[in-house]
Order: C-alpha cells, then sequence, then structure tokens
C-alpha cells in the first residue's frame, strides 16, 4: 500500500482508524504549529504542549473529520481554539506574576537585525490578541485572507480590518519604542493586500 500525499487523505486514514497517518501529519506541520504557538506565548515549553494537545485533539475528534475545505486551515482552527482555552486558563490563574517571560522569535528573514526583531517582538506583544494572531497567520504563517477568516470564525472583511488594525497599531508601537531607545523607524511589515 503506497502513501498517500494530500493532507486530506492521511486525515481521512486517521479518520477511518489507521492512526499511523497521524504521525505522517505530525511530521508535516508540528514545526509550522510550534511556530505558531511561540509567537502567541513567547514560551517554548508551552507551546511544545500546545501542539501536541492539538493532535491529542484530532485524534479523539477523528470521526468529525468531513475532508471539506483546506485541512491546514482545519488544523490551525484546532490551534486557535487550543490557544483561545490556554489564553482563558492562564487569565484565571495569574498564579506567578513574577515569572520573567522570554520573548518570541521571530523568522529571521522578517528583520535580520536582532535589535530590530526584538523591537518589532515588543510590539507584537502590546497587541491585543486578536490583531496579533491575524498579523501572525497573514505575515509570518502565509495563510490567505479566507483561510484565517476560516481559522477565526470570522468574516474575510474582520480579518483584513484586524490586519490592517494591527498593522497600524503596530507601526505606531514600534515608533514609540524607537523613539525611546533613539533609533530610525524600520518598517517590519510590507501591507500588500492578499
Amino acid at each position: 500500500m503506497s502513501e498517500p500525499t494530500s493532507d486530506k487523505a492521511l486525515m481521512m486514514q486517521v479518520k477511518n482508524g489507521e492512526l499511523d497517518a497521524l504521525g505522517v501529519l505530525f511530521d508535516r506541520y508540528n514545526q509550522r504549529l510550534f511556530g505558531f504557538f511561540y509567537r502567541l506565548t513567547s514560551r517554548r515549553d508551552i507551546s511544545a504542549d500546545l501542539v501536541q494537545d492539538v493532535f491529542e485533539r484530532i485524534l479523539r475528534y477523528r470521526t468529525s473529520y468531513t475532508g471539506n475545505g483546506d485541512f491546514a486551515t482545519w488544523l490551525f482552527q484546532i490551534a486557535r481554539n487550543r490557544h483561545a482555552d490556554h489564553y482563558r486558563q492562564i487569565e484565571k490563574e495569574k498564579v506567578d506574576a513574577h515569572t520573567a517571560v522570554p520573548k518570541p522569535v521571530l523568522a529571521d528573514q522578517l528583520l535580520p537585525d536582532s535589535d530590530d526583531r526584538m523591537l518589532l517582538e515588543q510590539a507584537l506583544d502590546r497587541l491585543d490578541p486578536d490583531k496579533k494572531q491575524a498579523l501572525v497567520l497573514s505575515r509570518i504563517e502565509g495563510f490567505l485572507y479566507r483561510e484565517i477568516a476560516e481559522i477565526m470564525s470570522c468574516t474575510e472583511s474582520a480579518v483584513k480590518v484586524r490586519v490592517f488594525r494591527g498593522l497600524q497599531e503596530l507601526r505606531q508601537i514600534m515608533s514609540g519604542l524607537e523613539r525611546q531607545q533613539g533609533r530610525k523607524h524600520i518598517h517590519p511589515y510590507n501591507n500588500t493586500k492578499k
């Protein structure tokens, strides 16, 4: 039996009880999911746990998979929901307010200068979660607006607004941070439409 190459075919195998196919999907998506969670949580340990949780949910709810739409979109919708659950849990607990949280590391190709990356990360941390997620999914993960709309359970127009406003806020925040540090303004994201 030859191994199917499409994500949908693999997920249909998982749905039908062929659980080895889930390992192939894990190999294809675990690093991408880890990057998504890491950019949102700034924690490697939590990000690794959330990736595992996503694949556990896929396994648990595999019979509900319909095969409609893009597999990556479906997967990132599960990931976004898992992050939302995690965020609510953290907000509830607020156990250790004094623990220093390491800053996320963005892709090197965005800003090659580590000082610029650090500034961008600080600015991203100041955005509200919906705008931050929309920017990460759009500008870093490369999803189209229609796919992000499906992932975030909103309209494509809402995604466009979140990305647009997020970019505006990000530029303002970065300008303020740069003024504080006496630096010239940098442009981390190209505001091209998808």
